[in-house]
């Protein structure tokens, strides 16, 4: 009898304080059940209840976030303080992706996370959706669009 294999743990770390960011959470999540993978598994967690041991747990990972006053959320922020240097030297090369809901232009944003994701030697496996202006119905088109490749590349192997 053959050992059953590993899942591919997914985790997603979103802040979704609004019911809108919880519709884009919840499109990444069904994009990963559109991936159609028996073999990863997907945690979905807050930045406030992640830590390190969630992402030392997992083989990918997907950043959600809200722009506030041109940075990321104090929650993500939060996770990262609290995550940095427990999985530093643990989780390099870790494959990531980002999604941003900016009311502006996600710029800083962008910049503060990427600054920390390269720090952490995290690597990127798309350009991040950028959410920007006022709430559109194609930002959840391609936040589920986000899930999926991540599911499907991870259960590919190719990250």
């Amino acid at each position: 009898m053959s050992a059953r294999p590993e899942p591919r743990r997914l985790l997603i770390v979103a802040h979704a304080p609004s019911s809108n960011t919880r519709r884009l959470r919840d499109a990444v999540v069904a994009g990963t059940e559109d991936a159609g993978s028996e073999a990863v598994e997907v945690r979905v967690l807050p930045p406030l209840e992640a830590g390190p041991d969630d992402v030392l747990a997992a083989r990918a990972v997907i950043l959600g976030t809200t722009e506030n006053l041109g940075y990321m959320s104090g929650a993500l922020k939060d996770f990262f303080d609290r995550t940095y240097y427990p999985v530093l030297e643990k989780t390099q090369g870790l494959p990531y992706a980002l999604y941003i809901r900016a009311g502006h232009d996600g710029t800083g944003t962008r910049r503060g996370v990427e600054t920390i994701v390269t720090g952490l030697r995290w690597r990127a496996v798309c350009d991040p959706v950028l959410c920007r202006g006022d709430f559109k119905e194609e930002f959840v088109d391609q936040c589920r669009e986000l899930g999926t490749l991540m599911a499907a590349g991870l259960d590919a192997g190719v990250f």
